[in-house]
């Protein structure tokens, strides 16, 4: 199969493949605005989703792996004709597998959170069972897989719709929607400020546009792509 043929899948089945569990998700956990809630409404809401829950968290988590060749393929294709987009492969990979990293404390670290406040018969080991989710949630999920992993998913957006505007591969809208919505996606980050710095203003509805955006812009260019012939020269 021609390699811009397998990037297009690529892009096409790793899109699907995170939208899906994010669905799933926000109707069987509440997510994201469970998040908002109380420690211990969250821990017990995850203990009563039971083994369907954490493995539809371990799909969110790994599903979207057809995306890391993806990158890859996409930085072999262009490293040759755009600075840029050898940056951006080496951002968008490290984005990617710590995106991963941090999504799956849900399978493997919350269930035992949840497991232990919930059937906790005295206060302090609950107070410890909330305060380790809190820990654990901060720096797995506030730190590795939103801040981190979302913001180097950004750049390497901005970067590699920069290459592909510069290199004409796509329509200038296509490539604008990959900046607006990396734009819109980033406003997301003031949600993560907010967790330390109280007050700090923040746009609710930035994550889900700015992600909604962001999946429709990767279906897109992995549509262009099936159709696309670069040059080798």
């Amino acid at each position: 199969m021609r390699t811009e043929k397998t990037i297009g899948w690529l892009l096409i089945a790793g899109a699907v493949g995170v939208f899906i569990p994010y669905t799933l998700l926000t109707v069987i956990f509440e997510y994201p605005d469970i998040l908002r809630q109380d420690t211990a409404v969250i821990l017990t809401k995850f203990h009563e989703g039971g083994s369907k829950l954490i493995w539809t968290w371990f799909a969110f988590a790994l599903i979207g792996l057809p995306l890391l060749p993806a990158y890859i393929r996409i930085g072999q294709q262009l490293e040759n004709k755009s600075s840029l987009a050898r940056v951006a492969t080496s951002i968008g990979v490290i984005g990617l597998i710590v995106q991963m990293i941090g999504l799956l404390r849900w399978t493997f670290v919350v269930p035992v959170l949840a497991n232990s406040f919930v059937t906790a018969t005295d206060e302090p080991t609950k107070a410890a069972a909330i305060m380790a989710f809190k820990v654990i949630h901060q720096f797995g999920g506030v730190i590795l897989g939103e801040q981190l992993g979302q913001l180097f998913t950004i750049i390497w957006t901005v970067l590699i719709s920069i290459s592909f505007s510069r290199l004409h591969l796509f329509p200038k809208w296509v490539n604008l929607l990959g900046i607006v919505s990396a734009f819109i996606y980033g406003l997301a980050q003031a949600e993560l400020l907010a967790t330390v710095i109280p007050g700090f203003p923040v746009w609710d509805m930035a994550g889900f546009i700015g992600s909604t955006l962001w999946l429709t812009w990767l279906l897109i260019i992995g549509i262009k792509f099936i159709n696309l012939k670069i040059s080798n020269q």
